[in-house]
């Protein structure tokens, strides 16, 4: 069996891909996150889980690295991780009772050959109205403050989202399907995969 590597320190992708039958070694690239000025928010992310992907695969003589990357994008603009409780707020009441689009790159490199595979999975979210106070006690849970989009749909957030159209594990940060794509086209079967 091949190694999976997964080039991110995401809880909840970790989770994904152990629930889903694999059992990766977490390596966490470190890269520089910035976006570039005029960036569309999905071309960020799989310019993002690339080099998430390349960066963990230079170190590696074998196995399949997986990188992903996430943001959430509201009119336009791309929001990850709030990283502290006003900017979180902000978000949220923007956010209120609107759709939005979760977006995901995800890249895999086969570490031995340096193939690379990516794409981009979109779903979108639409939110309820959570009152000023449910907004207030969700931010103040801490949950989101460190995911992008300043919120977890497999968690506390979930009470706020009405319905996703698309993949709801993108929206947890990794599409099972795609990733599963992408292995075959590298010529690898997931369920060759599975621990």
């Amino acid at each position: 069996m091949s190694e999976i590597v997964l080039a991110s320190g995401s809880p909840s992708r970790l989770d994904l891909l152990r629930r889903a039958g694999l059992e990766p070694t977490v390596v966490v690239s470190g890269i520089d996150e910035t976006a570039v000025p005029g960036e569309a928010p999905a071309d960020l992310t799989l310019r993002l889980a690339q080099a998430k992907a390349a960066a963990v695969a230079s170190t590696l003589r074998g196995g399949y690295v997986i990188g992903c990357d996430s943001m959430f994008e509201i009119d336009g603009i791309a929001y990850g991780k709030p990283g502290s409780a006003r900017p979180a707020m902000d978000l949220w009441t923007r956010m209120a009772g609107r759709k939005g689009t979760f977006h995901t790159g995800h890249c895999v490199i086969d570490a031995a050959s340096r193939r690379q595979v990516a794409e981009v999975c979109s779903t979108v979210v639409t939110f309820a109205t959570p009152t000023p106070a449910e907004i207030s006690a969700y931010v103040e849970s801490g949950e989101p403050l460190a995911v992008a989009g300043a919120f977890m749909i497999s968690r506390k957030g979930g009470w706020f989202v009405e319905s996703v159209e698309g993949d709801p594990g993108n929206v947890q940060g990794l599409s099972l399907p795609v990733v599963r794509r992408l292995l075959g086209e590298l010529g690898v079967s997931v369920t060759n995969l599975w621990v």
